[in-house]
């Protein structure tokens, strides 16, 4: 038994028109909204009282998807937004772009900076860190000579 592909990265969020525009100002289009509740979420989650809604977000070339989701009820467990990117658990998600530049530059019209600085890694990627909405960490990867 193999793993045939990576379905989807979810995220709890606690505003999810904030993360949705912000994966949005990276590129990624809205696949779909809607919302959970009920038996079988709660059985397969192992939570009570379960109503959330979520947005599954997509790169235009397909791929994995994000998956954001906002917990009405149980409420959400707060943990360190702030957190480094060395601290243990899922800390970034990683999208491969065109033209990182402008892709950055576009973030920073909207408030989004840097986590550290934008280098080049070698001869293969130019790469940086943001960080989005609830701490949400973002790698963004742009292959060199192809």
């Amino acid at each position: 038994m193999a793993i045939k592909r990576m379905e989807h990265v979810g995220i709890v969020v606690e505003d999810l028109g904030a993360a949705v525009e912000f994966f949005e100002a990276l590129g990624l289009e809205t696949g779909g909204t809607g919302q959970v509740e009920g038996d079988l979420p709660e059985r397969i989650i192992g939570l009570e009282d379960v109503k959330a809604e979520l947005a599954m977000m997509r790169a235009p070339e397909g791929g994995a998807e994000v998956e954001l989701v906002k917990f009405h009820s149980p409420p959400m467990q707060r943990g360190d937004s702030g957190a480094a990117s060395n601290f243990s658990g899922l800390r970034h998600v990683s999208f491969l772009v065109d033209d990182i530049d402008a892709v950055v530059e576009g973030l920073n019209e909207r408030g989004v900076e840097l986590v550290g600085e934008l280098v080049r890694y070698g001869n293969s990627y130019r790469l940086c860190y943001v960080r989005g909405p609830e701490g949400i960490i973002v790698e963004l990867a742009e292959k060199l000579g192809s």
